[in-house]
């Protein structure tokens, strides 16, 4: 064919191509070489529902949500690393729990399970689109986690001597969020921790037993209010439930006013 033929032979497909964008308002995909099929693939990412991740049996699924086999690669290395540095960070809360006469409540649940962590991490891809899963997981806090707990009458002079001393031997106070002063919703102490050498985020919470109960009473309830499924109206009901139960739960004097360790608050990575 000569090379007038070859040049009108491409200006007619090009022709033809922009006829099928016009017509369709699609853009039109020419096959890849590579690819015997002609068919257009894109990759798709993790946090949706079925059909959204990829078919490999390494990915992950549950509930409606799913991480692609990548991304669940990436989750189970961030385990393994905190797996590894929780001997140290233990050692570190069990002595803050002894100097502070506090309750250790929980302790052999202070590893998050791999299906609660990869949960977390595939409903922040769903509700954040534009976070990749690297980004969720260096905003992660609670893969290694603990509870503290003390009597009403000792609960801030605990909260103070546990706080100061992890902070004194190099955990870096990450996150304080104090909700006892909240008129509604959850009440207690969350804080996020970096722990020195591993530089593993952790979390510590820090209860009263009423404030506690009240976390496990409604922990069903804000699970199923999480689920993509969940309807508008059904998580309005449960919200509700759950705030009359924390709002049954006595405030210890001078907890809303509790901060953080002096000068060692420094932001999350």
């Amino acid at each position: 064919m000569s090379m007038h033929h070859l040049g009108r032979a491409a200006a007619v497909l090009g022709a033809a191509l922009a006829l099928a964008t016009a017509a369709t308002g699609l853009p039109a995909y020419a096959a890849d070489p590579s690819d015997a099929t002609g068919k257009h693939t894109t990759a798709m990412r993790s946090g949706g529902g079925p059909g959204q991740c990829d078919d490999d049996p390494d990915g992950w699924e549950r509930d409606g949500l799913c991480l692609n086999a990548a991304d669940n690669r990436k989750v189970d290395a961030y385990l393994a690393r905190a797996r590894a540095a929780e001997p140290s960070i233990s050692r570190d809360v069990q002595a803050a729990a002894n100097r502070s006469h506090a309750e250790l409540v929980g302790f052999d649940h202070r590893l998050k399970s791999p299906d609660s962590l990869k949960r977390k991490v595939a409903t922040d891809l769903k509700e954040h689109p534009e976070r990749n899963t690297d980004d969720v997981l260096a905003r992660l806090s609670d893969a290694v986690r603990y509870t503290l707990q003390w009597p009403d009458g000792r609960y801030v002079s605990g909260v103070t001597i546990a706080s100061d001393s992890l902070s004194a031997w190099g955990s870096d106070t990450t996150k304080w969020s104090n909700t006892w002063g909240r008129e509604k919703g959850y009440k207690g102490l969350n804080t996020g921790w970096r722990a020195p050498g591993s530089r593993q985020l952790f979390e510590v919470q820090f209860h009263t037993p009423a404030s506690k109960s009240a976390q496990e009473e409604t922990h069903k309830l804000y699970e199923e209010q999480r689920l993509p499924s969940t309807s508008p109206e059904r998580k309005r009901q449960l919200q509700d439930q759950q705030d009359a139960i924390f709002a049954a739960v006595p405030v210890p004097d001078g907890a809303p006013t509790l901060a953080p360790p002096a000068t060692r608050l420094v932001p999350a990575a």
